[in-house]
């Protein structure tokens, strides 16, 4: 059964009711990075009047479309997305920068009759709008979470990277790379930017060989793929502590069948079909 049928019972629980509701309803989709968010936000802005809120704090940013992944004019569909891809790439943008932000687009929507659904990877994010004392009085939140087993997802994650790759990525931020630029601040502290730094630099250098170059790409793309495997681990990790420690009633959605099964393609932006 597709999720988005699935999901049409669960979003009427007394937890998660999009039909009766005192204060305005807002959905918040989590999950680790390539779990399957994007997909699964834009099943359900299918199926109710919505807009969909970024929540991912490097997709905020401007440019590096492929690096952070995206979702692309066309596989938007028309559906409105707020806060993606317009926050200058050099600047900062904090926790306290989303939640004015994020509540800013959550009236708007609002204000159109229109479902909010706040989706991204940026717990941090998350937990700071939704214990902002505005927010607590004036939304009531159902919680998503698309979990996949770990061990499965990050054999996606390498193989996402690896589509990056093909796709454009290293050209992508050779563009925007800067050899005196900080990679604490702003879109540079993507996973991919930092990493690729040598590479950059090495290329450069009119002493370096063809054979090294080639070298340290490889390990380049390497130690993307570990950084983003440790980057999902904290994500979930930081899921968990919002349950059992902070007491946040999530409903835990587990695609790990369906990535076992279908993981050759990307569900956090691209194609894959997701079945709960």
């Amino acid at each position: 059964m597709m999720c988005k049928m699935a999901l049409a019972p669960l979003l009427q629980t007394p937890t998660c009711s999009l039909i009766k509701f005192r204060k305005a309803k807002v959905v918040v989709v989590m999950g680790a990075t390539g779990a399957g968010k994007s997909r699964l936000t834009m099943d359900l802005a299918a199926q109710y009047p919505a807009e969909i809120i970024n929540s991912d704090k490097m997709k905020v940013y401007e440019g590096l479309d492929i690096l952070t992944n995206k979702i692309t004019k066309e596989e938007r569909d028309g559906m409105p997305h707020h806060l993606l891809g317009v926050v200058d790439p050099e600047t900062d943008f904090t926790a306290e920068n989303f939640v004015l932000e994020a509540s800013l687009a959550l009236k708007s929507v609002v204000g159109r009759k229109k479902l909010p659904i706040i989706s991204g990877g940026s717990n941090s994010f998350i937990e700071a709008l939704v214990e902002d004392r505005e927010f607590r009085s004036s939304y009531e939140t159902c919680f998503l979470w698309v979990d996949v087993e770990l061990s499965v997802l990050y054999q996606v994650l390498a193989d996402r990277i690896d589509r990056k790759v093909v796709n454009g990525m290293v050209d992508e931020v050779r563009e925007f790379y800067n050899p005196k630029a900080d990679y604490s601040k702003g879109i540079r502290r993507a996973i991919g930017v930092q990493e690729l730094d040598s590479y950059f630099r090495a290329i450069d250098s009119s002493y370096t060989d063809e054979k090294t170059l080639d070298m340290l790409l490889d390990s380049a793309i390497h130690e993307m793929k570990i950084n983003t495997c440790k980057l999902a681990r904290r994500q979930v990790e930081k899921i968990h502590q919002l349950i059992n420690v902070k007491g946040w009633q999530i409903n835990r959605l587990d695609a790990t069948k369906v990535y076992k099964k279908n993981h050759s393609e990307d569900a956090d932006g691209n194609k894959i079909s997701i079945e709960f």
